[in-house]
Formats: C-alpha cells, sequence, structure tokens
C-alpha cells in the first residue's frame, strides 16, 4: 500500500508537505500542491481512514448492530435512524456477527445502535467504561454511556391477551419467540401476569423462533390436538407477526378458518398484515419512530448531553383475525 513516505520521496518533499497539501492547506503553494497531487494520483494513493479518524477521533459514522436483517421491522427501523443521522450530517454502517464488534474498540465508528444478542450485556458495559457511545434497543444496562430505546413489551402482551380474554376465551396458545431474546421474554413475562391476574384462563406455551416457520409449526402443533370447527374458536398469541404468517400458511392447508375457528393476534403490525385474508389483529407501534429515537439518544450522549432512557407506546391494532365475536355458552374452550 502507497503511503505519503513514498509520495513525499517521489516529490522530494517532507511528509508534512505531502499532508499538507492532500489536505488542502495553504501553508503549500499552488504548484507544489498539484505537484504532489499529481504523484499521488499517479501512485494510486488511497488515504488511511482509520489513521486519520484516529487522530480527529471522529469517524461522523454510526454503527448499527443487527442479529438479522430479514422482516420489515428492520427496514423501518433503519429508515428511521438514517432519516436522523443524515440530518446531522452522520452517517451509518449496518452490522452483524462477532466480528463487527471490534469496530467499536478500534474507533471505527462514533457511536453504535445495538439490536443484536451476539453482544454479551458485559462486553457492551466494557466498551461503554472505555468510553465508547450506545444506545441499546434490546436489554436494560445502567451506565451512563448507554441509554435504552426499548419497546413498551409488556403493555403490547397485556393488550393482546386482554383482548383475548374479552372475547371469552378460557385457553390461550402463546408462540413464543428464539431463547434469549429480551423482547420475547418480556412478553412471556406480561402474558403470565395478565393471564394470572384474570383467575380464568389456562396458558399453553408453544416454543416459536420469531420465524415463519415457527408459526407454520405452532399451527401443527394445534392441529395435532384434534381442534375441530366444532369445538369452538381457539386463541392464539403470535409474539410476532412473522409468525403468525407462518401460522395462517398452515392453517389455509387445514379446514379451519382463521377468524372464526382461529382467533389470533400477532405482535409488530409489519406491513403484510394488512393485506393477509382475513388482516391480522396485531399489536402496533412505530418502527421508524424507534430508530429515530436511538439516532437522536446515540448523537446527544456523542455531544455529552444528558439524554433519558426512553419506551416507545404501543396499541392494538383490531381486525378480522380476531374480532368481537361472541363464543356461544359451553363452547368456550375450558
Amino acid at each position: 500500500m502507497v503511503s505519503i513516505k513514498d509520495i513525499a520521496k517521489q516529490a522530494g518533499v517532507s511528509i508534512s508537505t505531502v499532508s499538507y497539501a492532500l489536505n488542502g492547506s495553504d501553508k503549500v503553494t499552488e504548484e507544489t500542491c498539484a505537484r504532489i497531487l499529481a504523484i499521488a494520483k499517479e501512485l494510486n494513493y488511497v488515504p488511511n481512514a482509520a489513521a486519520r479518524n484516529l487522530k480527529k477521533r471522529q469517524t461522523k459514522i454510526i454503527g448499527v448492530f443487527l442479529t438479522d436483517f430479514r422482516g420489515d421491522v428492520y427496514g423501518d427501523l433503519l429508515y428511521g435512524i438514517k432519516e436522523i443521522l443524515n440530518r446531522k450530517e452522520y452517517d451509518l454502517i449496518v452490522c452483524s456477527g462477532k466480528q463487527s464488534h471490534r469496530m467499536l474498540p478500534e474507533r471505527m465508528i462514533d457511536g453504535a445502535i445495538v439490536l443484536d444478542q451476539t453482544f454479551d450485556s458485559e462486553e457492551l458495559l466494557s466498551y461503554a467504561e472505555r468510553g465508547h457511545k450506545i444506545v441499546v434497543l434490546d436489554r436494560e444496562l445502567s451506565h451512563p454511556n448507554i441509554n435504552q430505546v426499548l419497546l413498551d413489551n409488556k403493555a403490547g402482551a397485556a393488550l393482546a391477551v386482554e383482548h383475548l380474554l374479552e372475547l371469552g376465551h378460557r385457553k390461550l396458545y402463546v408462540v413464543t419467540g428464539p431463547d434469549g431474546s429480551y423482547d420475547s421474554w418480556q412478553r412471556m413475562q406480561a402474558v403470565k401476569q395478565t393471564i394470572e391476574r384474570s383467575g380464568i384462563a389456562e396458558l399453553i406455551e408453544i416454543r416459536g423462533n420469531f420465524e415463519k416457520s415457527g408459526g407454520e409449526q405452532a399451527a401443527e402443533m394445534i392441529l395435532q390436538q384434534h381442534v375441530s370447527p366444532d369445538s369452538g374458536p381457539v386463541a392464539v398469541f403470535c409474539l410476532n407477526d412473522e409468525m403468525a404468517v407462518g401460522f395462517y400458511n398452515r392453517m389455509a392447508q387445514s379446514e379451519l378458518t382463521i377468524g372464526k375457528d382461529i382467533h389470533i393476534v400477532g405482535f409488530d403490525n409489519i406491513e403484510l398484515t394488512q393485506y393477509i385474508q382475513p388482516r391480522l389483529t396485531t399489536i402496533d407501534y412505530s418502527k421508524r419512530k424507534w430508530g429515530a429515537v436511538a439516532a437522536e439518544q446515540v448523537l446527544k450522549i456523542i455531544a455529552g448531553e444528558e439524554v433519558d432512557h426512553e419506551r416507545l407506546y404501543v396499541t392494538l391494532v383490531q381486525r378480522e383475525s380476531a374480532g368481537a365475536v361472541c363464543i356461544p355458552q359451553g363452547q368456550q374452550n375450558m
């Protein structure tokens, strides 16, 4: 790799003169600057961004760390982040996997927004202790250099369960997310608390994975329990919409009808839920706002401003998959 030493040697000038020329300083005459730039071009010189950033201690880049890129949630989330960062003349780089973690300690980025299970909380705390600025979307951590921007998972899950209970259901199938998922854990905590408070309902937990395959497998398990149209509506809460879509896919091959024989609620209100039939009742929140708030918070931390933790507001969107349908007495799933 060509360095400024090579350019200085060929131009017959000092390294500092080359540095001034490359950075457009007026300390170098126009003639000398033009000659140095011509030699740099001839040698295919590429500036060492890492060294420059280390000197300036600023990259104007924020790293967004995600466990996965699939699904509608991530697209809107990233759009919200990008919108705010670009407005403040920052760029973002999207990262995934263990090897990308070194971008923080090596100071390739000015700050991080984390929605990534591969980060251990102790690892993040150690980076924060060294002065790195971090916003987490998937855990609760206490440190001056870490801010939390979280979904109100518990409120959303409680709304979903209360809605199914109001429809008369007394047995609820709940399809969980993957092990280690903060969102899944919080939603399940609220599900259990809400059912326990009701004192009238039974919870049947089915392990899922936040992917369509998890919903398909859950539907298969429910069908294997000999559920039939004559047994009355079955209540299902999928802890995200991707699994609910998978549930729809499997149920389309059965004799059961969603909205009539199956009352199902999802979580996330992804765009597809408005078009599948019947349309999915789900928990809604603004993914774009989630990203925008995260971006605003990480920039405030970088600027040394005080920030408060944020929790994103959620609502129940009632559609035909779990509407206000009366369940005949004696046909409630006891």
